[in-house]
This record gives C-alpha cells, sequence and structure tokens, in this order.
C-alpha cells in the first residue's frame, strides 16, 4: 500500500502543479506581465510547488534528511536530466542573460548552501537570509523585464477570469495533499527496505516531485521553446534553495550529515559545470544532452552504492 500511495502523491503533485502553472500562467497573462517573467517565476514555482510541499512538509514532521536530499536530489536532477533530456530533443543556444545572470545566481545559491551545511545545520537565520536573497533576485527579474518589455500576443487566448482562483486553489490544495502522503509513503518505504531517508530522497522522491520541470520543459523543447526549458530548469533550482530550503529552516532548523555536505558539493560542481559548459560552447546539441544524463545515471549509481 506504501507503493500505491507513493504513487497516488506523485500524481496529486504532478496534476497540482500543472493546474497551478495554467492558472497563474493566465494571471499574468491578463496582467500583462512579461513572459520572461512567468517563465522564471511563476512557472518555475508552480514546477518547484511539489518540491516545496515535500520539504516543508518534512522540516515539520522533523525528517531533516529528507528535506535537505529531496532539494539536492531535485536541482541535480533538473540541471542534469531536465536540460539534457531537453537538448537531446532540440538542441538550442543559451541565452547570455541567462548563462549571466540565472546560471551565476544558481552557483552562487549552492555554494552559499554547502557553506552553510558544512556548519552541521541549516538554521534559522541562514533560511531567513535565503529568502531574503531571494526577494532580491526577484525584484532584479521585474527590474529587468521593465527594461525590456514584450509585445503582448493579441491572438492569444484568455481564460476566463473566474476560472483563474478555481485553478489556483484546487492546484495548491493537490499539491499540499499530494506533498504529505509523498513524505508519509517515502518514510515507510524507506523503512520497509532498510534505505536512509536520505538516499529515497536523493532518488525516489527527488525525482518525482522533478517530474513537473520534467514535463514543462521537454513539452517546450518539442515545441520548439527550448530556452524556456534552461529557464525553468534554472529557475526551479533557484527558488528550491532559496524558497523551499529557507521556507523550511525558518519553520524548523534542519540538521545536516556528512552524506548532506558530499552532494551539496556535487550539486556545487554540477551548476559551475553546467556554467563553464555553456560559456565556452552556448549550444547545447544533442551529443551534450545525452553526456548530461549519463552523468546523473553515474550519480545515482554512487548513491545506491555509497
Amino acid at each position: 500500500m506504501a507503493y500505491l500511495w507513493l504513487i497516488v502523491g506523485f500524481v496529486l503533485l504532478i496534476k497540482g502543479a500543472d493546474l497551478f502553472v495554467d492558472g497563474a500562467s493566465a494571471a499574468a497573462l491578463k496582467m500583462k506581465v512579461s513572459p520572461v517573467i512567468v517563465g522564471l517565476t511563476i512557472v518555475a514555482l508552480g514546477t518547484s510547488l511539489p518540491e516545496a510541499s515535500v520539504s516543508i512538509s518534512a522540516s515539520i514532521a522533523n525528517s531533516n534528511a529528507l528535506a535537505i536530499s529531496n532539494v539536492l536530489g531535485s536541482n541535480i536532477f533538473n540541471t542534469l536530466v531536465v536540460v539534457g533530456a531537453s537538448a537531446a530533443i532540440t538542441p538550442f543556444v543559451i541565452h547570455k542573460t541567462v548563462l549571466r545572470r540565472d546560471m551565476g545566481v544558481n552557483i552562487f545559491c549552492s555554494l552559499l548552501l554547502l557553506l552553510f551545511l558544512l556548519g552541521g545545520n541549516l538554521s534559522r537565520v541562514e533560511g531567513i537570509l535565503f529568502l531574503i536573497i531571494l526577494a532580491i533576485y526577484l525584484y532584479v527579474l521585474i527590474r529587468d523585464a521593465k527594461k525590456n518589455p514584450v509585445e503582448e500576443d493579441s491572438n492569444e487566448k484568455q481564460m476566463p477570469t473566474w476560472k483563474i482562483p478555481v485553478l489556483l486553489l484546487i492546484g495548491i490544495a493537490a499539491i499540499v495533499l499530494g506533498g504529505d502522503i509523498t513524505v508519509d509513503s517515502a518514510k515507510e518505504i524507506a523503512a520497509s527496505l532498510g534505505m536512509s531517508e536520505n538516499l529515497i530522497g536523493l532518488t525516489v522522491v527527488s525525482v518525482g516531485t522533478s517530474l513537473p520541470e520534467l514535463v514543462t520543459s521537454v513539452t517546450a523543447a518539442k515545441k520548439g521553446e527550448s530556452g524556456l526549458s534552461i529557464g525553468n530548469a534554472i529557475g526551479s533550482n533557484i527558488l528550491n534553495i532559496l524558497f523551499i530550503l529557507g521556507a523550511s529552516a525558518t519553520i524548523s532548523p534542519l540538521s545536516a550529515d556528512m552524506f548532506n555536505v558530499i552532494d551539496s558539493a556535487i550539486l556545487l560542481a554540477v551548476a559551475i559545470g553546467m556554467f563553464a559548459l555553456c560559456w565556452f560552447s552556448p549550444k547545447l546539441n544533442r551529443t551534450k544532452g545525452i553526456c548530461m544524463i549519463l552523468v546523473y545515471c553515474c550519480f545515482v549509481a554512487y548513491t545506491i552504492l555509497r
């Protein structure tokens, strides 16, 4: 039954995120917000809500290992698999703004997380600091969007106003319920198999909660909007650290073990590697995409064997 409930939890998380993104995007369209902001904030936030629900629920339940490993595993998955799969489907060129601003912020956040975890825990003060950095980052995004406005597409069909809050409420409810079910079932499965919460958080839970990012980015790649793929993935990574771990630690300080520190170092290496790869060759082709996916497979094998 625990496996069945885990699947139910994932379905609620994914469908809830999908409904939330639809509602939030429609609201942004009505308010004439730039698609750049929608992609890096609303879509990234919507696809990160499953991780938020799981990690915050785990924090409240004092499952610190699951709260931290879920974010670390999701970020590694987003960078290597989500971006890699998008490139494998449709090769694309990384925009200079995404490379310099968003990838740079991603590296900074990953480095800051590693430094905090080296102290043995993520304190309430450090969680609040993450939330403050998030507010600054969002301010910069909005400021840049205002400097570079995008013309409204008059042919795009708008959603009825009454439907927007309905989708938002149903989406949030499904995400919260799905996160609670996922945490409970994942802990039960880990106990029955003798697996640590850290391992199941890095693998099963992180992949499950990252499915919205994967579906969104692959769909964008198929439609020829591959730039949105990496924007969604990198934006989600930043929100995962600043918003999810920031909120989780603010609610209840999170203790970290040596495996969390090692995985955080791996995440930083992956973030720097992605930046270097795109800096010297901004085009991500199919070969690079497949290699990124293979690197993730090696990471999963390492986490299982250690």
